[in-house]
């Protein structure tokens, strides 16, 4: 049943953008990403050392890193390409959002997703799961536009901008993993893509925000930095292993994540105390219904 870890990861990630924003108050946004990526690489570290160096230790569980060629290992470059790409834009995006709105516009991502999913993949809904994102779709929109009564102008925030580029990146990764699955195994597809993925942090970090630093927002350390990776590697293994499934179908557990939104929601209103909290919480109903509208579809 690959409907039950898609809802797990949904979980995972809400509290994953949570740490994320206290992260990202008032700090830099550069070097809170690279720590990301590499306290990430830093707890996948040990499947990949049992894997190479004491392989009958894990061949039989889920969490054994067969050995690929170097062609999908240019395919996993490519993920990284686009999820990093996806990251940065999100990252500078819920810094100066909040959070109440910024993760619910990031939540209307499955709309594309399951265009791409019905084109490329010849992906089919049931009544249920039409219903059921349809329903959820309208709610993230009308969560969005909330926004408008906080003074945030959509069409001239560089920010929901930013938001805009991270959703059709995110797609892109969510279209692109449907695809890696066919032919690589989960694990080697999440534990190589971060490791990838810290190459070219660093190189960005290094080359770009290093040099200049003094002159911009300063790094602070903070002891919610490790939490983002911790629930992140949580939410994508539980992710990957829905989207391994042969029935499993990317439309849905797209959307299915992004039911976290309640999540933010609830830490918005208690931890940063955002406002409108009324209205969203009308919308955030919708957003529930849909849900269990999907996991009836899929039962």
């Amino acid at each position: 049943m690959w409907i039950i870890p898609a809802f797990i990861s949904a979980s995972l990630l809400g509290l994953y953008d949570v740490f994320k924003k206290i992260s990202l108050s008032g700090n830099a946004v550069l070097p809170v990403l690279f720590l990301n990526i590499f306290f990430c690489c830093l707890l996948l570290s040990p499947v990949v050392i049992l894997s190479c160096f004491f392989p009958d230790t894990l061949r039989n569980t889920a969490f054994f890193l067969s050995s690929i060629p170097p062609s999908d290992h240019a395919l996993l470059l490519s993920k990284a390409v686009i999820v990093l790409s996806s990251w940065t834009f999100a990252y500078f995006a819920i810094k100066h959002l909040p959070l109440t709105i910024a993760s619910p516009i990031k939540a209307t991502q499955p709309v594309l997703t399951l265009t791409g999913a019905v084109c490329l993949f010849g992906e089919r809904l049931n009544l249920w799961q039409w219903a059921g994102i349809s329903l959820a779709i309208v709610s993230l929109y009308l969560l969005s536009w909330n926004g408008k009564r906080e003074g945030i102008r959509f069409s001239r925030n560089k920010w929901i901008l930013f938001m805009v580029l991270a959703i059709l990146s995110g797609a892109l990764s969510g279209l692109y993993d449907k695809f890696l699955l066919t032919r690589i195994d989960r694990m080697n597809v999440q534990i190589w893509f971060n490791f990838y993925q810290l190459l070219l942090m660093g190189g960005i970090v290094l080359l770009l925000w290093y040099p200049g630093r003094k002159h911009t927002t300063p790094f602070r350390w903070k002891w919610s930095i490790p939490f983002i990776s911790l629930f992140l590697v949580l939410a994508d293994f539980a992710y990957f292993y829905a989207l391994s499934r042969t029935d499993a179908m990317i439309s849905v557990i797209s959307l299915v994540r992004r039911s976290g939104v309640i999540v933010t929601f609830v830490a918005g209103a208690i931890l940063f105390r955002e406002k409108n909290l009324k209205a969203k919480f009308i919308d955030l109903v919708l957003v529930i219904t849909g849900m269990l509208l999907i996991y009836q579809g899929t039962e």
